[in-house]
């Protein structure tokens, strides 16, 4: 049975250079650079690499959107106003829809869907993700901290 490989630590690397290798000249932060650099693609070419953590996402036309509905800051007439920003977003083309308010109220929310439907010519056929609409849920049914 074959021994396992030996793992060199940074360190141990480090002093066998200087030990083995009469490499006194090279420091231990230069090591350490090389070896975070370098292990990653050894592991890769190894066939050991991190596994692929990529998922990519496959949206059908027409099928899925999502709703972020939120304060927005404004310059109305030199003077800084707070209004509500309602923003659907069409996950297959990326198209987007927005309509602001003055007000964060259930009406404003329900005008802005009205609004975008409109807009796009119908309503998506698959499902609506509602992004962090944890704030927007308090201000349209008047809950507050």
């Amino acid at each position: 049975m074959p021994r396992r490989k030996q793992r060199h630590k940074v360190k141990r690397i480090f002093d066998r250079l200087i030990d083995e290798h009469a490499m006194a000249e090279v420091s231990y932060q230069v090591v350490r650079t090389y070896v975070a650099i370098r292990e990653p693609e050894v592991r890769i070419s190894a066939d050991r690499g991190p596994a692929e953590v990529f998922i990519p996402q496959s949206h059908r036309p027409g099928q899925e959107a999502e709703i972020d509905f939120g304060e927005v800051a404004v310059r109305l007439r030199g003077t800084l106003v707070t209004c509500f920003l309602f923003a659907l977003r069409l996950s297959f083309s990326g198209k987007a829809v927005h309509k602001i308010s003055l007000s964060g109220g259930q009406e404003a929310f329900f005008e802005g869907h009205e609004h975008a439907f409109r807009v796009l010519g119908g309503v998506p056929l698959g499902q609506i993700r509602y992004d962090n609409l944890k704030a927007a849920v308090a201000q349209v049914l008047g809950f507050s901290r």
